[in-house]
């Protein structure tokens, strides 16, 4: 099984990504103060779950040569 994120985790990556696409690289510790940058969250458990999955959109969009 892989790993399991909420809607709210998704949505906000995925809304952070479409605003901000220059901002984000596959670099997580880079995306992390992006993040924390952009984003009032309390927990640092949020704000690495959604750095994690930008991360992983990332990716996905460099390995389709989307960009």
């Amino acid at each position: 099984m892989g790993k399991v994120r909420t809607k709210m985790i998704k949505r906000t990556a995925r809304e952070l990504l479409e605003k901000y696409p220059d901002l984000f690289t596959r670099d997580f510790e880079h995306n992390k103060k992006v993040v924390s940058k952009l984003i009032n969250t309390r927990s640092k458990r949020v704000r690495n779950q959604i750095a994690g999955y930008i991360t992983h959109l990332v990716g996905i969009r460099m390995k389709r040569g989307i960009q």
